[in-house]
């Protein structure tokens, strides 16, 4: 595994979603600041709340769009197999919920404080270690440290103002999260 992180303000993600979990998917998509989905559903929940976002129920070819990535959330495995094959025919990213063979990429459990993500990956082996996991660091790691991050962007962007290397700003970076005690 390798881990990434997708600028989802600047690409297209498709959601092909149902139930419960299909919601979930969209929330999580929603907390990434999602700029453009292309969603396709049939529970009225998630059509409601997909509004404009909405292109059917089912993808067909070519009914993606420009998605570099698709969720399969909330569908049964025959369903799934067949989905996942016209995504692959596409040559898009591909996850399909709790189907690790069908995945490209899988979503660690995350903690999200602002800008700040703290992600936890077993590779699809423990999802039960990776929230546990996950519960632990938003223990340790409250809403504060959405402030902190936005404290240390601006001393960042002031000191490489001050034209200072990118290892002396790290260096400083270092000394300032000490001087706060932050990791204490």
């Amino acid at each position: 595994m390798f881990p990434l992180m997708l600028d989802t303000k600047k690409m297209t993600v498709g959601l092909v979603i149902e139930g419960e979990i299909g919601l979930g998917r969209l929330e999580l998509m929603e907390a990434a600041y999602a700029q453009s989905l292309v969603i396709f559903s049939q529970d009225p929940e998630i059509r409601k709340k997909a509004g404009e976002r909405l292109a059917g129920v089912r993808p067909g070819p070519g009914d993606l769009g420009d998605a570099a990535a698709v969720f399969i959330a909330g569908i049964d495995r025959p369903e799934a197999d067949d989905l996942a094959a016209l995504v692959r025919s596409e040559k898009r990213l591909l996850n399909v919920e709790d189907q690790r063979d069908l995945c490209d990429f899988h979503v660690p459990s995350m903690v999200r404080r602002g800008d700040l993500t703290l992600a936890i990956a077993t590779g699809g082996k423990s999802p039960g270690m990776a929230r546990r996991l996950r519960q632990y660091l938003e223990n340790h790691f409250g809403p504060e440290w959405a402030g902190y991050l936005d404290d240390v962007a601006q001393r960042r962007m002031t000191w490489r103002s001050e034209g200072l290397s990118l290892k002396q700003v790290s260096a400083r970076v270092e000394a300032y999260i000490e001087e706060k005690g932050w990791l204490k």
